[in-house]
């Protein structure tokens, strides 16, 4: 799984193609991705919003100790 950083540059790119009409992104690795549509376009940002908010529930785990002398 890529991380927070990864995720958010595509996603980035991905939003600033889909607003210019491009449909063709290269990654990091040089590979290139072509979309179909808008639709797929949009679905494919839907995913990585999911995989980044999941990533940062993971981040924010909260322990909150209570103690007391028993008096």
């Amino acid at each position: 799984m890529p991380d927070l950083t990864k995720l958010r540059d595509y996603r980035e790119k991905l939003q600033e193609a889909r607003f210019s009409g491009i449909r063709t992104i290269r990654d990091s690795n040089g590979e290139e991705v072509t979309y179909r549509s808008q639709a797929e376009m949009e679905r494919a940002i839907a995913a990585i919003d999911a995989e980044i908010s999941q990533l940062q529930r993971k981040r924010l785990s909260i322990v909150r100790f209570q103690t007391s002398k028993g008096v």
